[in-house]
């Protein structure tokens, strides 16, 4: 499966934007510039398994694809969506619980980078790029 592996962050775009329109503090949005984060893919079938690394924790995540799950960003912002697969990009609807605003978000591999991108959230766009290891 394309997304399998152990990928490490290696730069952003416009992320900081992204954690302000979320509500994130700017000392925690600081933080998560620096944060380091590794994502360990595995993918059987519909399931997949998620683990996130970095310098502030690590959390595992399973879910199934179309299958709705909840979901604590490391910034504490809680999330409520799912995760679908349209062509070779991982597509992500979500809405953040206390407001009900969606959050959405596209995994893709270009030219051998993880690509997280249009993680969007009130007309603020990010990406997030990561390097397999």
């Amino acid at each position: 499966m394309p997304f399998d592996g152990s990928w490490k962050v290696n730069r952003n775009e416009n992320y900081d934007k992204f954690m302000e329109k979320l509500g994130i503090n700017v000392v925690k949005r600081k933080l998560g510039a620096l944060d380091n984060l590794k994502l360990t893919i595995t993918q059987e079938g519909n399931k997949f398994t998620v683990t996130e690394s970095s310098n502030f924790r690590t959390i595992e995540i399973v879910f199934d694809l179309g299958v709705s799950f909840n979901y604590c960003m490391a910034g504490g912002t809680e999330l409520s969506g799912s995760w679908s697969l349209e062509g070779n990009k991982l597509v992500g609807k979500f809405k953040q619980v206390d407001n009900g605003n969606e959050l959405n978000t596209v995994r893709e591999i270009i030219g051998g980078e993880l690509v997280q991108v249009n993680l969007e959230y009130e007309g603020v766009e990010a990406k997030r790029i990561f390097k397999k290891e």
